[in-house]
């Protein structure tokens, strides 16, 4: 009738979605940290999704058991034991996975950690050269190994798990992991800028606290103080940041590139 707003009721399987339906079907995602936090959750929710998933981790029975979850699902799993700041054994990792399923399309970087607390005059040398290796050499290695296959396909996404802290600088307790996940964001920005124009996308995340093993080094009144200054009261999920991590990867996010996003429960900026 004139003067009425008409609506239209579609059924979700009949809508068209803001990717293409079964993108994600026999491709294949490479998981560094696959074992645990982020980096299980990741494996998963693309399980889900139909990829195969690569579970590479320095702990190969704790990869091995998110690889066999991944196969109860249905979708194909490889578990390969990785030193990240070895480059051999990164080189070893990009060829086995590129043996078993032809391609790697995608690159998810979650293989870090903080080590272990420390006031900033308590960094000692080792520690500092701990947190880079891990963090950012991890990073570095992986995707200049990746990255010549990605580009002969002309196609890749690499995905990097940064860290809000980069934000803050870490005072009194993790300055050494802040300035690595620093690194990773402009790492990530520059990889992204330089291979744009070879199909090439590289974001990266900068997740607040979320609730994984991570936060096995954070005291109680750490933890308390994190969860205190989200104004959603409580810490993130690993899901929450695979979801995003999902997104990243598909075709509905073509035109994003070199940025990192941060999930963090609004909070984090102070």
């Amino acid at each position: 009738m004139p003067g009425y707003f008409q609506f239209t009721f579609i059924r979700k399987q009949d809508r068209e979605l803001p990717k293409s339906p079964d993108y994600f079907h026999d491709k294949t995602i490479l998981v560094t940290g696959g074992a645990s936090g982020i980096g299980r959750a990741t494996a998963s929710i693309f399980a889900r999704e139909g990829a195969n998933v690569i579970v590479a981790d320095i702990d190969p029975k704790g990869a091995e058991v998110v690889a066999a979850a991944v196969r109860d699902s249905n979708a194909n799993a490889q578990v390969v034991a990785v030193d990240v700041t070895d480059r051999s054994s990164v080189d070893s990792l990009i060829a086995a996975g590129i043996d078993t399923f032809g391609r790697i399309d995608f690159l998810l970087n979650s293989a870090g950690a903080a080590g272990r607390r420390s006031s900033f005059l308590d960094i000692d040398a080792e520690l500092w050269r701990q947190t880079y290796a891990l963090n950012v050499e991890g990073v570095f290695n992986t995707m200049q190994s990746v990255l010549p296959h990605m580009i002969e396909n002309n196609h890749g996404v690499i995905v990097n798990i940064a860290s809000m802290a980069h934000r803050r600088g870490g005072p009194g307790h993790s300055t050494h992991y802040a300035s690595a996940k620093g690194a990773v964001i402009t790492l990530t920005m520059g990889v992204a800028r330089e291979f744009v124009d070879r199909g090439i996308r590289a974001l990266s995340i900068s997740p607040g606290p979320i609730d994984t093993a991570f936060q096995s080094v954070s005291s109680p009144e750490l933890r308390q103080g994190m969860t205190d200054d989200v104004p959603m009261k409580r810490m993130g999920t690993p899901e929450e940041i695979g979801e995003m991590v999902l997104f990243m990867c598909s075709d509905a996010c073509e035109f994003m590139t070199a940025d990192t996003v941060y999930i963090n429960g609004g909070g984090g900026f102070r």
